[in-house]
């Protein structure tokens, strides 16, 4: 049954988010240190965050749909075990083969970020579910963009490995606070797990609603994967500046966070369509401003790198607020396929984001900052026009199969 979700419930959840979802992101900045130790060459580096993207790919579509079966708690406490498990391999790995078997693992586990989500949006109202999304997704944005720096600080204060353990200290201290904090969620008696997993087929083919909110924001994420992943090339080759450097340049994604809650209050007031335009608008205006982003000239260095400050921040407050909007839309479509209907929600959008992050490392490659951010202005384009010209469908019944 559906109540006012208490500010300590919905804290701790926002909490939770962002800590199992730094499971995914500490190992970008340490591709170099965790290569080097394992003997990897530079081509095979490659895999060191691509295994762990798998595994949170598969997770998503295989593990995340189990909320509509299976006790919430009880499902989230498993995720979280397997990271567990997954981290400490990590930590204690000292040869590339183990350590990439449990990378996969880690993104499977850390999927429980997933569950926690749909999971809030059960037990909040109907008149607040968009406040307490967004609360909680404000938490999960702070994990995303803090993970990167924190990992490389305590690399280089301790080693890589330690930033494994901590993790899975961490992750052993979440379960056992969750076990304990979390009220049961039960979902209702539905059909077994591939049942379950051939629906979300139907699901895709006769939501009008998920059908849009996934193609928005796989065309936001996809510039987003896009600038974040050309920003540190550009950053380094032209205003040589250090991994430090960038690495305290991405906490200026962190603004991005204010944006979640302002855009679940903006739905729950029924401001969804506007407030995706004005997502969306901010994207493009981030990826135009992004074009200043070149030095040259006195003080032409203060001013473009002033320019790539204010693109990432603005840009990191379209995209928080679209998902936000996407993901309070989908919710409020029954709480009986919230699992499945997040699982195709995230996974979509994901492609979108591995596609971005491939074009941006190419784009810079072949025609520098300037390319890549031509082709970043293209992607949030079809996903403006889509929002503009949207109108009022049938939405799929609460109780689907």
């Amino acid at each position: 049954m559906e109540t006012a979700v208490p500010v300590w419930l919905t804290t701790l959840l926002a909490t939770a988010c962002g800590l199992i979802v730094a499971n995914l992101y500490v190992a970008q900045p340490l591709v170099g240190p965790i290569g080097a130790s394992l003997g990897m060459s530079p081509a095979a580096r490659r895999l060191i965050p691509t295994m762990t993207q798998i595994g949170y790919g598969a997770g998503l579509l295989l593990i995340v749909p189990l909320g509509d079966l299976v006790e919430n708690r009880r499902l989230i406490l498993c995720a979280l075990g397997l990271a567990v498990l997954a981290l400490a391999a990590a930590a204690l790995s000292t040869q590339a083969v183990p350590f990439l078997a449990a990378s996969l693992l880690v993104g499977l586990g850390s999927v429980a970020a997933q569950i926690l989500v749909p999971y809030a949006a059960h037990m909040a109202s109907d008149a607040t579910r968009g406040r307490v999304v967004g609360n909680v997704m404000s938490g999960l944005m702070l994990g995303i963009m803090l993970a990167r720096p924190v990992a490389s600080i305590v690399t280089q204060a301790l080693s890589w490995h330690a930033v494994f353990a901590l993790l899975a200290a961490a992750m052993v201290g979440l379960a056992l606070v969750l076990r304990f904090a979390l009220p049961p969620r039960r979902p209702e008696p539905g059909p077994g797990y591939g049942a379950l997993l051939a629906s979300m087929g139907r699901l895709a083919l006769r939501t009008p609603v998920l059908q849009r909110r996934a193609f928005y924001h796989t065309c936001l994420f996809a510039a987003f994967s896009l600038f974040w992943t050309a920003v540190p090339l550009q950053l380094a080759s032209a205003y040589h500046l250090s991994q430090d450097g960038i690495a305290l340049f991405a906490l200026v994604g962190v603004a991005g966070a204010i944006a979640a809650p302002l855009a679940g209050r903006a739905a729950d007031r029924g401001w969804t369509r506007p407030a995706t335009a004005l997502a969306i608008a901010a994207a493009l205006a981030a990826l135009l401003l992004g074009r200043l982003g070149q030095p040259g000239g006195e003080g032409g260095s203060h001013v473009g790198l002033a320019a790539l400050v204010a693109a990432a921040v603005v840009l990191d407050l379209g995209v928080t607020a679209n998902n936000v909007l996407g993901q309070r839309a989908i919710y409020q479509l029954g709480g009986a396929v919230r699992g499945r209907l997040t699982g195709l929600y995230m996974a979509t959008f994901f492609v979108g984001g591995a596609a971005g992050s491939a074009l941006g490392g190419w784009a810079f490659a072949r025609g520098g900052w300037s390319l890549a951010l031509w082709l970043g202005l293209a992607l949030p384009l079809p996903a403006l026009a889509g929002s503009l010209t949207e109108r009022t469908r049938a939405q799929v019944p609460a109780d689907a199969p």
